[in-house]
């Protein structure tokens, strides 16, 4: 800046930061770099509040920013988001092959007292894994069926109303095998709409991103903007009222399907509450198999990516490497580090600025769930021993997972809850007694084992239970757990301002009043 005799004025920032004249321009670039992030923080990306604090304490904590402190910070921040803390079921289960039959119940598995916010079910085996299923053509039959009894159980229609449904499904079975696409015509959102992808309008994106540093608030794409690939890819993605299959009214309905799909004998369905399907976006989902020859679908994973509110989940349901040789626990970690490397989700959002994660571990909130398969490090004979006196406590310290958890070599960083259950495989079909107390052959002997398991990454995330079911259906046992989950949810006073027409929203305007000089000094 020159005054009007051409000489150049002394510069503001030194005397800000206390320094020499030579450091100008280092403490210029701090102060542009400490907005940059803050910029980046108030774009509604997947970094939560309390990660941009984590990572600028660490960067300035030893730096004076003037008037700028770390509590005038965490206002601004805490200006732009406010937190919701919502409830999480997630089960597992391995249905060993088995298509459900109508007498099931899952009443069981999905308590009507639990009232959970969101529901995360993943299967693993819905249908046989055999050549047919593996190189030919999936079966879809069990998957429609497995979704019309989660319905009936989460929603528990009158009996009537669950007879109209059943006659509803079996009349389309009887047709044809129908895909999850054909059956996505019966199950629709809300007054029979697709749930978009991507749910901020075009019009809301195009107002905002050259005057505001608030980059796609409501996470969006307007459906005909979405892509042929986008419109594919939703098929997969079944968000329904189920008003078109039964007579339930719309207050009776609670949770509406937002994502489902399968991959050969793996299986994910996540349901939310109804109030809450306006808030869900980018939904997107990746397989990755690490079966025959390293690539086909009878093991691997199933992830599913969303946001709710400004918050990005990754639910991932596995399937991987059988066998309880000594060594097979390798086998298993690769895939776990194959399914980390490999998973990569399409950044279905087209307003610039919007950063979705494609990585799992770039998710605020991640949940592993599924047939894991690692076994026990014991004899038959002492396994057994454990077994008889339930001694869970020394039997899990034999446990494969939590040795190579410990050991850090797979899932570092992650968290389990603890086991406070007997295994849950290997049990006889339709009984409570496990295969190697009936079976005297070495060959079909099967150490029991907690092969099915539930962990968790990320921070937000607080484990209220974790217990198995007692469904004797398959050959495993049903594992669930509960979560809270911290969530960010845009602050009252920004919906108002994005709300109002013609607005145009800066950094500036989120930060204390102290900090506003300062800002506005540092910016010419």
């Amino acid at each position: 800046m020159r005054f009007r005799t051409g000489r150049r004025r002394k510069p503001f920032i030194p005397k800000v930061f206390g320094g020499k004249e030579k450091k100008i321009s280092k403490g210029n670039e701090m102060s542009l770099n400490y907005f940059a992030e803050l910029e980046e923080s108030t774009s509604f990306s997947a970094t939560s509040s309390h990660e941009f604090m984590n990572n600028f304490s660490e960067k300035y904590s030893t730096s004076k920013l003037g008037n700028i402190s770390l509590s005038n910070v965490s206002s601004a921040v805490s200006n732009v988001l406010d937190t919701q803390t919502f409830r999480l079921f997630v089960t597992t289960w391995n249905v060993g092959g088995k298509p459900p039959h109508d007498e099931l119940n899952l009443n069981e598995l999905l308590p009507a007292n639990d009232q959970a916010d969101v529901y995360v079910l993943g299967f693993q085996e819905i249908v046989p894994l055999n050549a047919g299923n593996v190189l030919v053509i999936e079966d879809s039959e069990p998957a429609v069926k497995w979704l019309a009894l989660i319905n009936q159980a989460l929603n528990r229609p009158q009996e009537a109303d669950a007879a109209s449904k059943a006659k509803t499904i079996n009349s389309l079975l009887f047709l044809q095998k129908p895909s999850l696409k054909a059956v996505s015509k019966i199950f629709r959102t809300e007054h029979g709409r697709w749930l978009k992808a991507c749910n901020c309008t075009a019009e809301v994106a195009k107002k905002y991103y050259r005057d505001s540093c608030f980059r796609c608030p409501y996470a969006c794409l307007s459906e005909k903007n979405s892509s042929e690939h986008e419109q594919e890819e939703r098929s997969n993605f079944m968000a329904m009222d189920t008003n078109g299959a039964t007579s339930l009214t719309t207050n009776q309905l609670r949770y509406c399907l937002i994502a489902s799909k399968q991959m050969v004998g793996v299986f994910v369905t996540v349901w939310v509450r109804r109030e809450l399907v306006q808030h869900i976006g980018h939904l997107r989902v990746c397989c990755v198999g690490r079966g025959i020859m390293g690539y086909l679908g009878n093991k691997g994973c199933v992830s599913v990516s969303m946001t709710l509110h400004q918050t990005s989940f990754c639910f991932v349901c596995c399937h991987l490497a059988s066998g309880e040789k000594e060594g097979d626990e390798l086998r298993r970690n690769s895939d776990v580090i194959e399914i980390l490397k490999n998973t990569q989700f399409p950044n279905i959002c087209k307003t610039p600025g919007r950063r979705s994660p494609e990585k799992i571990l770039e998710h605020d909130r991640v949940i592993w769930l599924g047939d894991l398969n690692y076994r026990i490090a014991l004899s038959y004979s002492e396994t057994r021993r454990l077994l008889k006196g339930e001694n869970w406590d020394a039997l899990f310290e034999k446990d494969q997972l939590k040795i190579e958890l410990e050991a850090g070599r797979v899932f570092k960083g992650w968290h389990e809850g603890k086991i406070c259950f007997p295994p849950t495989y290997k049990y006889s079909m339709n009984s409570d007694v496990y295969t190697e107390e009936c079976v005297t052959s070495k060959e079909k002997r099967r150490n029991p084992a907690w092969c099915d398991r539930i962990l968790w990454h990320g921070d937000g995330i607080v484990q209220l239970s974790y217990v198995r079911g007692e469904s004797k259906f398959s050959d495993h046992r049903p594992v669930c757990a509960v979560f809270t989950v911290e969530v960010g949810v845009l602050a009252d006073k920004l919906k108002r301002r994005l709300s109002a027409p013609n607005t145009k929203v800066g950094v500036e305007e989120l930060l204390p009043p102290s900090s506003s000089y300062f800002y506005s000094m540092t910016m010419q």
